[in-house]
């Protein structure tokens, strides 16, 4: 694992609302705003990055917890700009906070929790190995 990053470090995922990330269950439409899930998709696709910088070629990352606060809809078309920012790295886990805008508008906040691994450790864990 390469130890690139220190608490403060951030990174920006720009995403626009399509009408596939409407909340919505089972082709039923509830709201025609972002979904929580697909914004919790998206969340982890930003503080992701930081992973993908940090792994070697022989680990992989995998998410550990996500806690979203959803403060105000996203509607389709709108432009969500999702900002990870890097609050504790513990040996080979991975704390972030992020915020979710559209313009000003604050759309959510929450942590994510990631762990570095060896492949072979997830094949293992994972019944595949």
């Amino acid at each position: 694992m390469k130890h690139v990053f220190a608490p403060g470090d951030t990174t920006e995922v720009i995403k626009q609302v399509e009408e596939q990330d409407v909340a919505a269950f089972y082709g039923a439409v509830v709201h025609n705003v972002c979904s929580t899930f697909a914004l919790a998709r998206d969340i982890e696709w930003t503080t992701r990055q930081f992973v993908l910088e940090m792994k070697d070629d022989d680990e992989e990352g995998v998410g550990t917890f996500i806690t979203i606060e959803h403060k105000s809809p996203a509607f389709v078309g709108e432009t969500i700009v999702i900002t990870g920012k890097v609050e504790e790295i513990n040996k080979n886990e991975l704390i972030c906070s992020f915020n979710a805008k559209v313009g000003d508008r604050l759309i959510a906040t929450g942590k994510t929790g990631q762990k570095i691994l060896k492949k072979e450790r997830l094949r293992a864990l994972f019944g595949n190995g």
